[in-house]
């Protein structure tokens, strides 16, 4: 190999590192929003959303590492959701 193309080789090579090196990107952070029909007190939805999380561990989602869920809790007046809605 001559010396000019073993320069341009390394030239080359040398300017396309940094570009393959930021294409590498982590992990996506997936969201996953919980609406629930109820209040936080409500027991029956607390277990619901305690075995959702227990779910959702075992499958490799972790909350904070590779996923941000969030859950909200709503009313069960369906007059207090309208009103809501409208504001």
């Amino acid at each position: 190999m001559r010396r000019r193309e073993f320069i341009t080789l390394l030239v080359g090579a040398a300017l396309s590192w940094p570009f393959s090196a930021r294409a590498q990107q982590r992990d996506r952070i997936r969201r996953v929003a919980v609406l629930l029909p109820a209040t936080a007190d409500n027991p029956e939805f607390e277990a619901w959303i305690g075995a959702f999380y227990k779910r959702a561990r075992r499958l490799g989602w972790t909350s904070g590492v590779n996923a941000q869920i969030e859950t909200r809790w709503a009313t069960t007046n369906p007059v207090e959701i309208r009103n809501r809605r409208q504001n």
